[in-house]
C-alpha cells in the first residue's frame, strides 16, 4: 500500500515475512495545504515563540532559567518513555548516592542535551551530531547494550512489551531503506524549503521517529532534534522551549497522529497538533517565566530587609535558581564559603519562608526553595 507519506515493502516470504514502512522523502508531494484555520494556528504558534524569545533575552540570569528549563524537558520527555521519576529526584543534592535507573536516564538526557548544545557551536546539525549525542544519552543505563552512538544494523519495530515483527504496531524501515531515509533526511534539514520552520520541525520530528534509527532512544532524540533544528534556524536563541511537556499530556494522541500519517497519508493533521502542542509549550514557558521573575522580585526585597547579613543570603538566594533543593556542605564547596556561612545564611532564607527544610537527619540536611519548585513542578 502506497500513500502521499510512503509505502509498505514485504520482507522475506512465509512465516518470516513481514511489512516495514519506507516514508517518501521531505517535503510532502503535494505541498501541506494551509488552510484559514491552520495559517491562524501558524501565526499564534509564532506570537508566542516571538514572546518567548523576547522574555528570555531580557530577564537577568537567563541561564539560571534555562538550566532548570533543560531538567524539565528532560524529565519530561523521559516520562513519555515510561521513565518514573520526579523533578525531586532530578534535583536531589544527594544525587551520587540515591540514584537509580529511572533518575539515571534523566540525567543522561540532561548530559545530552548540553552536550549536543555545545557541540552545535562545531558541527551544524548532522547525523554525525545526534550520533553522538545519542551516545552520551545511553552511556551506562537501560539500553546501553544497544549501540550507543551508532546506527542500528538490524530490523526493529514498536509495539507492546513481548511484541515480535508479526505483533508489532509499526515496524520502520530496513537498514537499506533507513539509511537512504535518513541521508535524504538530512539534506533536508540542510536546505532551504518553502515551508514555514515551524512546519518543517513538525515533518522532521515525524520523519525522524518514522525511521526510528536507533535501536533505543528514539523518541528522546527526535524530541531533541525540534530544539536544535529550531536553534540550528536561528528561531530559539536558548533551550527555553519544553515542548515535552504537551506532548506528555497528549500521549497517546502524539503516537495516533503520527501513525496517521503513516496510515494516510495525511501530513496536515500532525502539522496541526505539533502546532497546537508548540503554542501550548511556548505559551506555558511564557508565564513560567513570568512567574519566577516575579518569585525573584518579591524574594530580593525580603532579603534587603537582613541588612549585614543580606550579601551572603543573595549569594545564597540566586545559586538555589539552578540548584533549588541544597545540602549545606555540598553547596558551601560549590560557593567557596565555609559551611557556617552557608548555614547562617540558610537560616535567615528559613526565616523569611524562601527555604524549607526537608528532613530533621542531622547530617545531610536538605532544604527545598518550595515557591520556585512548585512552579516547576506543573506538567511533571
Amino acid at each position: 500500500m502506497e500513500t502521499r507519506a510512503g509505502l509498505y515493502r514485504n520482507n522475506f516470504a512465509g512465516e518470516m515475512e513481514y511489512q516495514s514502512f519506507i516514508p517518501s522523502p521531505l517535503p510532502p508531494e503535494p505541498t501541506i495545504e494551509m488552510d484559514q484555520s491552520l495559517t491562524a494556528l501558524l501565526i499564534d504558534a509564532h506570537r508566542q515563540l516571538t514572546l518567548l524569545e523576547h522574555l528570555s533575552k531580557r530577564i537577568p540570569s537567563v541561564d539560571l532559567f534555562v538550566s532548570m528549563y533543560v531538567r524539565k524537558e528532560a524529565l519530561m520527555s523521559s516520562q513519555i518513555e515510561g521513565t518514573q521519576a520526579t523533578l525531586e529526584d532530578v534535583l536531589d543534592p544527594l544525587l551520587e548516592e540515591n540514584a537509580n535507573r529511572d533518575v539515571a536516564d534523566v540525567i543522561n538526557y540532561i548530559k545530552a542535551t548540553e552536550f549536543a548544545l555545545h557541540r552545535m557551536k562545531e558541527l551544524p546539525l548532522c547525523n554525525r551530531l545526534l550520533r553522538e549525542t545519542h551516545a552520551v544519552l545511553m552511556a551506562g543505563v537501560r539500553g546501553q547494550e544497544k549501540d550507543p552512538g551508532e546506527f542500528r544494523r538490524s530490523q526493529n519495530w514498536i509495539g507492546a512489551a513481548g511484541s515480535t515483527l508479526k505483533t508489532a504496531r509499526f515496524i520502520p524501515p530496513t537498514v537499506d531503506d533507513m539509511n537512504s531515509a535518513l541521508s535524504s533526511l538530512e539534506k533536508y534539514w540542510n536546505t532551504n524549503d518553502d515551508l514555514d520552520v515551524l512546519i518543517q520541525a513538525a515533518l522532521i520530528h515525524y520523519q525522524f521517529e518514522t525511521i526510528h534509527p536507533f535501536l533505543d532512544g528514539n523518541g528522546r532524540i527526535g524530541r531533541l532534534l525540534i530544539t536544535l533544528f529550531l536553534m540550528e534556524q536561528k528561531e530559539l536563541s536558548t533551550p527555553a522551549l519544553y515542548i515535552s511537556y504537551t506532548l506528555k499530556k497528549n500521549r497517546v494522541e502524539y503516537y495516533d497522529r503520527m501513525n496517521e500519517v503513516r496510515r494516510t497519508g495525511n501530513y496536515e493533521q500532525w502539522v496541526r497538533f505539533f502546532l497546537e502542542a508548540f503554542r501550548e509549550s511556548a505559551s506555558d514557558a511564557v508565564k513560567t517565566i513570568d512567574r519566577l521573575t516575579d518569585l525573584r522580585q518579591s524574594n530580593e526585597e525580603k532579603i534587603k530587609t537582613l541588612g549585614r547579613s543580606s550579601k551572603a543570603a543573595s549569594n545564597l538566594f540566586y545559586y538555589l535558581e539552578a540548584n533549588p533543593i541544597i545540602e549545606i556542605q555540598r553547596t558551601a564547596a560549590a560557593l567557596h564559603v565555609t559551611f557556617n556561612t552557608v548555614s547562617k545564611a540558610i537560616d535567615n532564607l528559613v526565616l523569611l519562608g524562601i527555604l524549607k527544610q526537608n528532613n530533621k537527619a542531622e547530617r545531610y540536611r536538605t532544604f527545598s526553595y518550595e515557591a520556585y519548585l512548585d512552579i516547576l513542578r506543573e506538567g511533571t
